[in-house]
């Protein structure tokens, strides 16, 4: 009787498959693939892409004994997103779920995240509550807010977890460290664009999906424990270079002119605000030791500008192959964008 009940209950639930992209972290992996294994809601498939790992990842997930896992092995880092599409092209459930190699994920995460998509057929997204791995009682993000220049940041970030965002709500769109996906959206809208390779990808994916009419869910239960940073490194120059470039690529495919030509001015204002908090040792910047590792953040600044150049035809490309599917209009993205937009101290102050 009661094994009748669990079938019943995992019958309920949408066909679910979890993608995760994997480039070394061996140990991490092993550990994400645990937090799997206990899920309330059983996965009924996971598949892992290897961006090419030379650390034994490869080895251990094929050792996984806890539950099933599908390999898809590449032989060299194709970044974030083409390997999360291919992702989506095997994967056979109506329910995508991400989660990223270095996260653990509470027993209840995946029932959760389906919860959010329970007779709400305009719900293309779920995003989790994210928080910091060794600070459990620290806020890494939950869900995403916006500045006028394009720079997204998480909703929460570096805050103590008091409850404060234990509420289900809607919110801009969802970390994709651990996010939920219905299959119907991806299969309209399209997966991550893969010329942002890494950062930034989910911002845009959820930027598309919300100008296709698509709705985004956070629900505070669906709880995962995120090492943030742990794939380049938080202040790594690559990170800052890949963060910035795909900010202005994201504005440029999606952004209303009105805001692409004041683009520079908020930008600058961005500037100044965060020299100014990182002078008082605070903000990201304010954390990074030092004068020479400060100038490289700079030029992580610079150089990620530099190399968005050449792919601004390629965004433009887009946004005009995109204006079919688009249901709101510029004003009502504006009204989004306020909605949702970080005020400037708090995203030149913040820090986990």
């Amino acid at each position: 009787m009661i094994q009748q009940l669990l079938d019943q209950k995992v019958k309920s639930y949408p066909r679910i498959s979890v993608v995760i992209v994997n480039w070394n972290r061996r140990d991490m992996l092993v550990e994400c693939l645990q937090s799997l294994a206990s899920q309330s809601l059983p996965p009924f498939e996971v598949i892992i892409v290897d961006n090419g790992s030379s650390d034994g990842s490869v080895e251990a997930a094929r050792s996984c004994q806890s539950l099933p896992v599908r390999l898809i092995c590449n032989t060299q880092n194709l970044g974030f997103c083409e390997a999360n599409n291919q992702g989506f092209a095997a994967a056979t459930g109506d329910l995508f779920a991400l989660l990223n190699n270095d996260a653990v994920a509470d027993p209840r995460w995946l029932e959760e995240l389906a919860a959010a998509f329970d007779n709400a057929p305009k719900v293309g997204m779920a995003a989790s509550k994210i928080l910091v791995y060794d600070r459990r009682d620290t806020i890494d993000k939950v869900g995403h807010l916006i500045y006028w220049d394009g720079q997204n940041r998480g909703r929460g970030t570096g805050e103590r977890d008091h409850g404060q965002y234990d509420q289900v709500e809607e919110v801009l769109w969802p970390d994709g460290c651990a996010a939920m996906y219905r299959r119907e959206m991806i299969e309209e809208i399209g997966g991550f664009d893969e010329e942002f390779f890494a950062y930034a990808d989910d911002a845009e994916l959820g930027l598309r999906a919300r100008l296709a009419g698509w709705g985004s869910i956070y629900r505070p239960g669906a709880r995962v424990y995120h090492r943030r940073g742990s794939t380049l490194g938080v202040y790594s120059r690559k990170r800052i270079e890949l963060i910035e470039r795909n900010r202005i690529l994201l504005v440029f495919k999606h952004f209303p002119w009105s805001l692409i030509w004041r683009n520079g001015w908020f930008y600058l204002r961005r500037i100044i605000a965060g020299a100014n908090a990182a002078a008082r040792g605070k903000g990201e910047a304010g954390k990074v030791p030092g004068l020479w590792p400060k100038l490289q953040v700079l030029f992580g600044l610079l150089s990620g500008a530099c190399k968005a150049l050449p792919l601004i035809p390629s965004m433009l490309r887009k946004r005009k192959q995109f204006q079919p599917l688009r249901k709101l209009n510029n004003q009502q993205l504006l009204n989004l964008l306020r909605q949702y937009q970080i005020p400037l101290k708090d995203l030149s102050e913040q820090a986990n």
